[in-house]
């Protein structure tokens, strides 16, 4: 499992992921590689990697996870 964790959101929900990933003390770190189609990149950590899958995969909106 990679620590970088690649994303695509709708570009209105970037901001909610980021608080999100804020909210949970920052078990990963978000940044925006393309605000126009929503493409982000979490950095975890070997041990939180997982945890940001679990929470990604129970958020309310749609996330599309991407190769890079």
């Amino acid at each position: 499992m990679s620590n970088l964790i690649y994303i695509q959101v709708e570009p209105r929900n970037v901001n909610f992921i980021n608080r999100v990933m804020e909210g949970y003390e920052y078990l990963g770190v978000v940044s925006t590689l393309d605000r126009f189609a929503g493409i982000l990149v979490i950095r975890a950590t070997p041990d939180t990697a997982g945890e940001v899958h679990k929470i990604l995969a129970h958020l309310p909106v749609s996330v599309q996870y991407i190769e890079r």
